[in-house]
């Protein structure tokens, strides 16, 4: 007992000495704080943190940074990972017209089962197709594949485009697709060629809205500006992939009905994959921007305040908006509006109608008003840019039109460039329109006309906004595809995939592949505008042998029994030889004919196709050796 209060009384002591030394220790430790020194950093063992301490790890993060980008990018710019590589389908693309020339587009779209046609256009023929006015696509394919095809696409209203469609009409019928202006056009073509009731063949469309046309395509129309109103350019969805087909097109920014180019939609489709494009290669030359249609308005400003007398203004009839930068330029400085000439009569009837543009009808004067009215308060708008000899600037030119003729104060505004081949033609009439005296605004302005074909960048931006795995120059001579197709490559499409096309060349395309397949029969039909007829191959043949070689008719008797002339032959020559050489001529022939009768088979005689045939041959032949030309020869030969 005595131990364990001891023990009590120790730990007791000890705590009370506890509580008399805190006070004093509580003093010491404010005034003398104790100051905890910082743990030294531990060194980490993981190297990779060790050289994130250094700052290397940094610089491999930014590696791999850049990696992860490019691949981005690479993706981005080369979207056809999206094309199903396991597909078995397959598109083919077969252009009818307008490669290797400037006009007549035509191509044909199709699947195993199904085909579309896009655009049926016409071409204009050379000065060596005498009696020709117009030249169309060959339709023997078209017949071939009838049973497949499932509609016609048309891109826009241009006659190179849709000026074909009354002649196929008269053969096949198809369900047409397009927007309001080009199918309106064309329905007025077949007014004119009295096919009214082919009009229930329209179907008009809204653009950015893919519509189903047969059982295997999907197409959508996107805007486009072109120098015509309401261009499109097309997407073609298939089971293969999608395939872009941009029409003719320019983009313009800032156009007069301020709707520019669907780039976003263009995009839009460049983004999910595009198997392949067809582009518009006009202008592969041109380097940079073609310029905006804007930059035409301030130049007719110019010459509307200078003209002193009546304003005549020609353009190309399509292009609407040329024309009414030209109206309101008159309108502003109070003049009269005439319109001559059918096609722009017509064609600015329907962009008034459909509500394209709108002016006040008040306004507008008919040609036998023009003459009540003072010079200075009269615009005339009329075709004729292009020097046809039938146009209604010619006629006024060579004092030849009804109403209007051509006075020393008119002030002539030529608003378009010279098609390639007409350059004679409107370098004449300019030369008819200064020698009566008046004042011609040609390519002394620069800003007097602009293209609707895009420059080298626009065919860039399009080739990067679309991104195809394929590429196909169109529309265009071979040298303006092929330099299309050299810009595809500088823009990412690989030279392999680039194929520069012909007419009737048929290429067979999949997410895997691109070849040709095989060339069918491709062509031009020549078209009396007249007669709306078509004209014989042969018939154009002799025709441009007539007009270069010159003509030989023989009419002559021979004796079937001695093989002799029963008389002397007429014989009578045209472009061959000149009028004083004809009775040497004849001559010539009857000594030939002597000698040819002597030397022939007698069995011939009996046959008068193959004598007349021997004939031809035995003069021809004469002919080339002794004037070097090869005349037609027409010989009709009596056997008696």
């Amino acid at each position: 007992m005595e131990e364990i209060n001891k023990e009590e009384q120790v730990v007791v002591s000890t705590g009370a000495n506890q509580n008399e030394t805190s006070p004093q220790n509580t003093e010491a430790e404010v005034k003398k704080p104790f100051k905890k020194r910082k743990p030294k950093p531990k060194v980490p063992k993981d190297p990779q943190a060790i050289q994130q301490i250094k700052g290397e790890g940094w610089i491999t993060d930014l590696k791999k940074a850049y990696l992860v980008n490019e691949k981005i990018h690479r993706d981005r710019l080369n979207p056809h990972y999206k094309l199903n590589l396991n597909t078995t389908a397959k598109l083919k693309i077969t252009p009818l017209g307008g490669l290797g020339e400037i006009g007549g587009n035509m191509m044909v779209i199709e699947t195993e089962n199904e085909a579309i046609i896009v655009d049926v256009g016409m071409s204009f023929p050379d000065e060596n197709m005498h009696g020709v006015d117009i030249l169309i696509p060959d339709f023997t394919y078209i017949r071939e594949i009838k049973d497949k095809i499932v509609g016609i696409i048309i891109t826009h209203g241009h006659e190179d485009h849709i000026g074909a469609m009354p002649y196929l009409f008269k053969e096949m019928q198809f369900p047409v697709y397009g927007t309001s202006l080009p199918l309106e056009m064309i329905g007025s073509k077949f007014d004119e060629h009295k096919m009214r009731e082919h009009r229930g063949y329209f179907r008009a469309i809204q653009k950015r809205t893919p519509i189903k046309i047969g059982n295997e395509f999907e197409v959508e129309w996107m805007h486009v500006t072109h120098s015509i109103i309401d261009s499109s350019c097309i997407a073609v969805k298939t089971e293969a992939g999608t395939m872009i087909h941009t029409g003719d097109f320019k983009i313009d920014h800032t156009p007069i009905d301020g709707f520019p180019t669907d780039l976003h939609r263009l995009a839009h489709y460049g983004e999910e994959g595009v198997l392949v494009l067809t582009s518009d290669s006009t202008n592969s030359h041109a380097p940079g921007f073609t310029r905006t249609e804007k930059t035409v308005g301030p130049t007719f400003d110019r010459i509307f305040q200078n003209a002193k007398g009546r304003v005549l203004m020609s353009t190309f009839s399509s292009n609407i908006h040329r024309v009414s930068q030209a109206i309101d330029k008159a309108l502003l400085y109070k003049r009269k509006i005439c319109v001559i000439g059918r096609s722009m009569e017509k064609n600015l009837d329907i962009a008034m109608s459909l509500g394209y543009i709108k002016f006040p009808k008040d306004q507008f004067i008919e040609a036998h008003e023009v003459n009540k009215y003072n010079d200075n308060e009269v615009l005339i708008v009329t075709t004729g840019s292009q020097g046809e000899s039938m146009s209604a600037l010619y006629r006024m030119a060579i004092h030849e039109h009804r109403h209007i003729k051509i006075k020393p104060d008119d002030q002539i505004i030529l608003s378009a460039k010279a098609i390639p081949g007409n350059e004679g033609s409107v370098s004449g009439i300019i030369n008819h329109l200064l020698k009566a005296g008046a004042k011609v605004a040609y390519q002394d302005y620069p800003d007097i006309h602009v293209s609707g074909h895009a420059a080298q960048e626009e065919q860039k931006l399009m080739l990067r906004l679309v991104k195809p795995k394929f590429f196909l120059p169109v529309h265009g001579e071979y040298n303006h595809a092929l330099k299309h197709g050299q810009t595809g490559i500088d823009c990412g499409v690989l030279e392999r995939n680039v194929h520069i096309m012909s007419d009737g060349e048929q290429i067979e395309v999949s997410p895997k592949y691109i070849k040709k397949v095989k060339t069918v029969k491709t062509g031009k039909v020549y078209i009396d505008n007249q007669l709306n007829h078509k004209i014989s191959d042969d018939v154009i043949l002799d025709r441009q042998t007539m007009a270069s070689e010159g003509v030989v008719m023989i009419v002559a008797q021979i004796n079937e029994d001695d093989r002799t002339l029963a008389q002397r032959p007429k014989v009578t020559s045209f472009g061959l030889v000149p009028d004083k050489q004809d009775k040497f001529f004849s001559k010539e022939i009857e000594d030939l004919l002597a000698l040819f009768l002597e030397n022939i088979k007698p069995g011939i005689l009996k046959n008068n196709r193959i004598l007349e045939d021997e004939l031809r041959k035995v003069v021809r032949k004469h002919c080339t050796r002794k004037y070097k030309k090869y005349p037609m020869i027409v010989p009709t030969i009596f056997v008696q």
